[in-house]
């Protein structure tokens, strides 16, 4: 069984086969006792996930949608802007290689969270950042690292932050061709998104377990870093 907040969409991938183009893991199946979920919004989805499929301990990634009112929307749906979903990306990840605080480093580091329902050169709601948690400890982490980034920002001369923060958002996975679309041939390479430059610190409750090595794989000063990265997962060893 799935979680009742987890929802199949129409124009998915077959929930039986449909794996990650990338680390070969299945897109939907439950979770292990050892691992969590979330879903992360920030800005175009096809970046996004690439981020996100690299880091250590990601045991799988999808995009879809998350935030709305419509149930089972299409990609033109939610291109419309009346559906309220965002272009979201699930991450399943395993608790003992990689923590919450890891992913919300990526998540805040990789995309500006100041500029409400825009990330770049797209805008709509549907481009808005957002964390959607699945437990009481990520949404404290979410809130305890926001405000910390916050105070970050401020010290840059950014403005107040737009992120949605919320808990156990229903996620409609997108269309097959929208999957791992910037590892698949033939893709467009493109990202929205406009990193601000501002690492994020420690704060209450972080727990961070990935080293230095992986961070270093990012590049936040390089436009478009995560298109100019490669597509396989970041190596520990």
């Amino acid at each position: 069984m799935f979680p009742s907040w987890l929802s199949p969409s129409s124009g998915t991938v077959d929930m039986s086969d449909g794996r990650h183009a990338v680390l070969g893991t299945p897109l939907r199946s439950p979770l292990l006792s050892d691992q969590e979920e979330a879903i992360f919004a920030c800005g175009c989805f096809w970046g996004a996930e690439k981020g996100f499929w690299r880091l250590p301990g990601v045991v799988t990634t999808a995009v879809g949608y998350a935030g709305g009112e419509m149930t089972d929307p299409t990609y033109q749906q939610v291109c419309s802007g009346r559906t309220g979903h965002t272009e979201g990306v699930r991450v399943v990840w395993s608790t003992p290689a990689i923590d919450f605080s890891d992913l919300l480093k990526l998540f805040w580091e990789c995309h500006d969270p100041t500029q409400g329902d825009r990330q770049g050169n797209d805008s709509g709601s549907q481009y808005r950042s957002a964390i959607y948690t699945t437990t009481e400890r990520q949404m404290a982490l979410a809130l305890a690292s926001r405000e910390s980034y916050q105070d970050q920002l401020n010290s840059g001369g950014y403005g107040p932050i737009t992120t949605e923060i919320k808990a156990d958002q229903t996620f409609y996975f997108a269309e097959p061709y929208h999957q791992q679309y910037l590892a698949k041939p033939g893709s467009r390479p493109y990202c929205s998104a406009m990193p601000t430059q501002t690492a994020l610190a420690d704060f209450e409750g972080a727990d961070y377990k990935l080293p230095t090595s992986v961070w270093n794989q990012y590049d936040w000063s390089i436009s478009h870093c995560v298109l100019r990265s490669d597509n396989t997962p970041i190596s520990l060893s």
